[in-house]
């Protein structure tokens, strides 16, 4: 049994792994003939050939954690279905492969694949996307997003916190910074403006340079006594992390799991709506579990019966129902955030339809035929 468990590993891998690298190698032709607008751009110092092909370079991982899963179906579909139709899965059922042990074996072989989308989307991906986009922002400018950039809030105390980052420059230190407080009464306490900040992780605080600070300070009379104060430096305590930064500034899809929990946390904990980071949240703890829902799904295809050159069909049918998956996860994450469903029940519920899916066709396949 040992011999048939490394014989089917052995093609499952082989296959999955053909299939990944040939996906890849179609993201990152389009890839790169998108970035070819981009070449010479800042002019002859700027962004070239090179850099075009090392941005492009890595963004690969986060490409292959997407791809993971519905490679992860392709390949072991065509595996399957090419050894039902050569009777080599027929002869391994006779030598004491049942329905029960092939569906363990490729379970097993489907969480090596969930390590692997973990590995690869909460470290590998997460970082290379992080140096990619520095690549591009050293040539072409600065991270930023939208048109006021990223807006951020938290307590301290009784009074709250607004601060807007308008862009974060190449070398991490974050541009046009707007810090807005606000007394326990909703009034304005102060405001700061500061051309430049950088992180001062070993005192939770900000470093603000080039300040205007702008006191709102009442009086007896009930009047109020405006006071402008011009500073080259100012040190401004905060908990906000540059994690957090990069949160609002960049896609959550993109970020680590741990990085969103704490950005969710954050959120919540100075009242603002998480809602979209918290499906995002559980939509990475569950993606990886998706590996496990395509090997299910391909173990029926190995007691079909296949005639001569039927098994393209076969195989597109798998990969249709491979896409719909997707598909479904993506209409059930907008759904989610629009009627405010439960996030976990939002990320889960298309795994969980394709596995009851896929364990009655199995059951349908192997026990009653």
């Amino acid at each position: 049994m040992k011999t048939i468990r490394r014989f089917i590993y052995r093609e499952v891998v082989v296959g999955v792994a053909f299939v990944t690298l040939a996906f890849l190698a179609l993201f990152f032709f389009f890839d790169m003939v998108d970035e070819l607008r981009w070449v010479g751009r800042a002019g002859a110092n700027g962004y070239q050939l090179s850099h075009a092909l090392l941005f492009v370079a890595l963004s690969l991982p986060q490409h292959l954690y997407e791809l993971l899963p519905i490679t992860v179906l392709i390949g072991t579909i065509f595996v399957m279905a090419r050894l039902a139709q050569s009777s080599e899965f027929t002869i391994m059922r006779t030598s004491g492969l049942g329905p029960w042990r092939a569906l363990s074996t490729l379970l097993m072989l489907g969480c090596a694949f969930v390590m692997v989308t973990v590995i690869v989307g909460d470290y590998i991906a997460p970082a290379s996307e992080k140096a990619a986009s520095l690549v591009k922002a050293r040539r072409l400018g600065q991270i930023s997003t939208g048109a006021t950039g990223a807006w951020l809030k938290e307590r301290q105390g009784d009074h709250s916190i607004a601060v807007n980052v308008r862009a974060v420059d190449p070398n991490g230190a974050m541009r046009g910074v707007r810090v807005f407080e606000f007394d326990a009464r909703g009034r304005v306490a102060a405001t700061i403006q500061a051309e430049q900040a950088t992180f001062d992780d070993a005192r939770d605080a900000w470093n603000l340079q080039q300040v205007e600070r702008t006191l709102f300070e009442a009086e007896a009379d009930g009047g109020m006594r405006v006071s402008r104060l011009q500073e080259p430096t100012l040190r401004w305590p905060t908990r906000i992390s540059p994690d957090m930064v990069a949160a609002s500034l960049l896609k959550p899809d993109k970020m680590a799991t741990i990085e969103l929990f704490r950005f969710v946390r954050h959120l919540e904990a100075n009242g603002q709506s998480a809602q979209r980071y918290e499906i995002e949240f559980w939509r990475k703890v569950f993606y990886p579990l998706s590996c496990l829902v395509m090997v299910v799904l391909s173990l029926p295809f190995a007691y079909l019966h296949f005639r001569s050159g039927g098994i393209a069909g076969y195989v597109f049918g798998g990969v249709m129902a491979g896409i719909s998956f997707f598909l479904l996860n993506n209409v059930f994450g907008f759904a989610g955030n629009l009627q405010n469903w439960s996030p976990w029940l939002t990320a889960a519920a298309p795994g969980l339809i394709y596995s009851v899916l896929s364990l009655a066709a199995f059951g349908w396949l192997v026990l009653r035929r």
